[in-house]
């Protein structure tokens, strides 16, 4: 069975699409396989610009992900919802 995932984009960058929404981008990664699950949100969050940020919904808290992360770029981290099936956090990317 495939799995589609979306990646909501919000008012990131200047995609040229037409379609520009409120917010900030969201991924949900909980249908990424796990052997491309870090590089794909490393790779999203380096598209979000200093002082913007990405709504990262998880399976766990992804404490190694967001070291990682911080190894990159200074972040701050706001956890929007903790639950057994799903984990939401506000990354931002520190200016």
């Amino acid at each position: 069975m495939q799995k589609t995932v979306h990646l909501e984009n919000a008012g990131v960058g200047g995609c040229a699409c037409g379609h520009h929404d409120e917010g900030d981008p969201v991924l949900d990664v909980r249908a990424i396989p796990h052997a491309i699950r870090h590089a794909t949100v490393i790779g999203a969050f380096g598209a979000i610009p200093a002082g913007g940020a990405l709504v990262l919904v998880a399976p766990h808290n992804p404490l190694p992900l967001l070291g990682q992360l911080a190894a990159l770029a200074p972040i701050e981290v706001e956890y929007l919802l903790e639950d057994p099936q799903e984990w939401r956090l506000r990354i931002t990317r520190a200016g």
